[in-house]
């Protein structure tokens, strides 16, 4: 399997959380570079997969469901070792650590996602500041925010930056972005989306965006956007999908 072609593979999944079916068969295939949309109404089950396949506990993967990146099988891996295989996930709500400085967190993520990589471990504590400095400049993020704990006090839009920093400093090959939009003004929304595009374009990384509105669509230009309602992916298109569903709703989308 692992001289298949390059992609982020879900096949048939099914999720549960306690006992109820909440992700219904869905079938995707995200290639190196692409960007995916996925909407859907609250309850049809996004976030949930999102979750899933980034082996959350509380969500059970059964029956014939298959997920693979780059031919290598992740069901059998724990979340880190996920993140090892190249999956990230940023989150909609990011939590608190206080007390954990954000410099520190993503240095010691850094060294575990690329352990068995040397050329890609820094030499010192320094260099690896300086690494993180310059990436927070270019991404829009507060230099100050980085010694500070994780996410403690800070805005909707400072947490969402900090995920897209995060996530440009751990170079995934697929990432999936669960209603990263939700709850940010436009500025946010536009700094946000420019900081996704300018990461997924400098690493060819396939990206999974999850989210209800058109908004932060029309700052990524996904080269595929879906509809999931009930479980499943009822309908798959491009652009002018989303354009519809702003229009229209959800409830013609079958």
């Amino acid at each position: 399997m692992r001289n298949s072609k390059p992609a982020l593979k879900i096949k048939s999944l099914r999720v549960a959380v306690e006992g109820k079916e909440v992700v219904k068969g869905v079938d995707l295939i995200v290639k190196p570079g692409e960007l995916h949309a996925i909407m859907g109404p609250n309850g049809s089950g996004k976030s949930s997969m999102a979750s899933a396949l980034m082996g959350h506990p509380k969500y059970e993967i059964f029956g014939k469901s298959r997920v693979l990146v780059d031919g290598q099988s992740l069901l059998e891996l724990a979340p880190d070792e996920r993140l090892k295989a190249g999956l990230f996930l940023a989150f909609q709500y990011p939590v608190e650590v206080p007390g954990v400085k954000v410099q520190n967190f993503l240095r010691h993520a850094h060294h575990a996602r690329f352990a068995e990589e040397p050329d890609k471990q820094f030499q010192s504590v320094l260099d690896f500041r300086k690494h993180l400095e310059k990436l927070a400049e270019e991404l829009w993020v507060d230099k100050n925010l980085l010694t500070r704990g994780l996410n403690e006090g800070f805005s909707g839009g400072e947490k969402k930056r900090l995920e897209i920093l995060q996530m440009a400093v751990l170079e995934p090959k697929y990432a999936i972005l669960d209603e990263t939009d939700s709850g940010l003004d436009i500025d946010a929304i536009r700094d946000v989306a420019k900081g996704v595009k300018k990461i997924a374009e400098q690493f060819q990384m396939g990206i999974l965006v999850i989210t209800h509105y058109q908004r932060i669509l029309e700052y990524l230009k996904p080269d595929f956007i879906h509809v999931m309602k009930d479980g499943r992916i009822t309908k798959s298109g491009g652009r002018e999908l989303a354009e519809s569903i702003e229009v229209k709703g959800y409830r013609d989308e079958n």
